[in-house]
């Protein structure tokens, strides 16, 4: 969940490393650091408690002149946020310098072996154990050192490496985290994260599990831990440098909201054939003859990929006629599924990087099932270990908390349904009637953020309460969860997701006038169920905010506060009933004065278990 990255090239190692910080930051900024070696030899290390902003106060304005150096952002997991935990981390002399995303799960025993050995540490890391084990190794030959202890420990690592001694060589390995290396004019730029690379070069190479590369001012040699040759493809990103700024917008969280009907545009863009009712998805054609014949599809996912992944349930079972099943990436690889061969797993990540999401597919692919992805990130291990799937293509998403992902996800998961409903029993005219509202959406969601005034009122009404509620049935009981999430991850209001007839089971006992609840109940199958639900809140005292359908004026005789969204298939419902839950999270969280794009304790990618 951390950012890194290194530079070699012929150019201030400082500026640019500082620069890929601040678009790293999201992925971690609890603290940072840089070390950069000058021509002399000499090794400039600065570090600092918070975001980037504190750590340029740390240097001041003399930059170190070298331009060599590595960089990094935090997410802290072992050892508490101080300057001392604070990366890059070095070795008992100063020589070597490291920076690391990803977890050692051995690093007590092998700390305990290398205390005794005399190596004196500086941090509560795990990070640390590595430096001193590469140290431990050295014989002058650094990448046969990093080598030796990346074999001792257990885990997983995105790292860069650098000794002062030989200053023309960056040594970089990864396992389960992921790394990308730029290639510029006479110039390398290593990152954890295509962001920090975008501003200088748009040619990359993507490192694999198992794999190291040893980076020099003349070309990359790439090999495996045991020193064997590989010869690597050089690719290019899709994405520009202006989808990682803000464009305007005071946070890159309402500039992703706002933008969603231009990112669903991309997402549907030459995937429907509307007259013949049908979902052309290029990335599944190589498995396409295969797809019709599975019986099962089980779809995995975390956080908001997740609860994307339980309306694609919905969706699937109902439409396609296809035995669907939503599991949790974090629980799926520790349980013991049933997967027959007529068995398919579907993998949903934004970044395609997700740890747990990860481990959970090479647990899959090891029982030899159908692997396919639904992920943003062109080239990311998902994309690249799952054998056919679909882009997301809605750039990169930058604000921690998920929103243009999330429709997106549930776009292609309509057009997913389609896909499989036309190879099974869905009519032609089924699949028209969903194929041609599938390309109305990017338009009503243009109609559902015209309300944001409105919206932002709501905010301004209930911000200050402590707890909430979100209810839904059916499609809209994800998207109650969803707007749950969300409210809590940017605004730290507590607050819960319910399906709204499990209320009389436990949950309506929290109801008072101090509770509010925000339902979701557009005009659909289980509308009356739901009113029912909302009736019962209301008798006991609860303010109640409401998303309906446009025209349901009979609601208002229930419900003061109504947001409306326009009508749709009801399985494309939670694409416009969630933009609202979106709006009103974000102004809540800007209400109270909060950091919406860096909300406390979290980080973008979650590249740890």
């Amino acid at each position: 969940m951390c950012g890194i990255i290194g530079y070699i090239g012929n150019k201030k190692a400082a500026p640019l490393l500082l620069g890929g910080l601040r678009r790293l930051e999201y992925r971690g900024y609890d603290s940072a650091g840089i070390a950069v070696v000058e021509k002399r030899g000499e090794a400039k290390v600065f570090k600092s408690v918070g975001k980037i902003d504190f750590l340029c106060g740390v240097i001041g304005e003399n930059l170190p002149e070298g331009n060599r150096g590595i960089a990094h952002t935090r997410w802290a997991t072992h050892g508490g946020v101080t300057v001392a935990n604070a990366h890059p981390h070095f070795d008992c002399e100063e020589n070597i310098f490291l920076v690391h995303n990803g977890i050692i799960e051995n690093y007590r025993e092998l700390k305990e072996n290398l205390l005794k050995e005399g190596h004196k540490f500086r941090s509560e890391t795990d990070t640390e154990i590595l430096v001193h084990l590469i140290e431990k190794f050295f014989n002058g030959d650094l990448e046969h050192a990093v080598i030796k202890a990346l074999k001792e420990i257990r885990g997983t690592y995105g790292i860069i490496v650098l000794d002062k001694r030989n200053p023309d060589k960056l040594v970089v390995a990864r396992n389960s985290s992921p790394i990308i290396i730029g290639v510029g004019d006479n110039e390398f730029i290593v990152a954890s994260d295509a962001s920090a690379i975008l501003e200088h070069t748009k040619e990359i190479v993507y490192l694999n599990d198992g794999e190291m590369a040893v980076i020099s001012p003349s070309g990359i040699e790439f090999t495996n831990l045991s020193r064997e040759k590989l010869a690597k493809k050089t690719e290019t990103l899709e994405w520009n440098i202006e989808e990682a700024q803000r464009g305007g917008y005071p946070h890159f969280m309402l500039k992703e909201i706002m933008e969603q009907p231009e990112y669903l545009k991309n997402s549907i863009a030459g995937r429907l054939i509307k007259e013949e009712g049908l979902a052309k998805l290029g990335g599944l054609e190589s498995v396409e003859n295969g797809l019709d014949e599975i019986e099962k599809l089980i779809i995995v996912g975390c956080g908001t990929a997740y609860l994307s992944g339980a309306v694609g349930e919905y969706m699937i079972e109902e439409y396609a006629g296809l035995p669907a099943e939503v599991e949790l990436a974090s629980e799926f690889r520790y349980r013991k599924p049933i997967l027959g061969k007529k068995t398919a797993a579907l993998f949903i990540s934004q970044s395609g990087e997700t740890a747990d999401t990860l481990a959970a597919l090479q647990e899959v692919k090891r029982k030899g099932i159908l692997t396919l992805g639904i992920v943003n990130a062109v080239g990311s291990t998902i994309s690249r270990e799952t054998e056919a799937g679909v882009y997301n293509h809605i750039g990169p998403e930058i604000g921690v908390a998920s929103t243009k992902a999330f429709t997106s996800q549930l776009i292609i998961l309509s057009l997913l349904t389609l896909f499989f409903g036309r190879q099974r029993q869905m009519s032609l005219v089924m699949g028209k009637r969903i194929a041609e509202e599938i390309s109305k959406i990017p338009e009503l969601v243009r109609q559902v953020l015209d309300k944001t005034d409105s919206i932002k009122n709501l905010a301004e009404k209930y911000y200050k309460y402590s707890n909430f509620l979100y209810v839904g049935r059916k499609y809209n009981y994800p998207v109650a969860l969803e707007g749950a999430l969300k409210l809590k991850e940017i605004s730290y209001i507590h607050a819960e997701g319910y399906g709204a007839g499990e209320m009389k089971h436990g949950p309506i006992a929290l109801i008072d006038k101090n509770f509010p609840t925000f339902g979701i109940a557009p005009s659909d199958s289980v509308y009356e169920k739901m009113i029912s639900n909302l009736e019962e809140i209301k008798a006991r005292g609860g303010p109640i905010l409401a998303v309906a359908t446009e025209g349901n004026e009979k609601i208002k005789k229930i419900i003061e506060d109504v947001i409306y969204i326009p009508k749709t298939l009801e399985m494309l419902t939670p694409i416009l009933s969630v933009i609202p839950l979106q709006l009103f999270a974000y102004y809540c969280a800007v209400l109270r004065g909060l950091d919406v794009d860096k909300p406390r304790n979290l980080a973008k990618s979650v590249t740890v278990e």
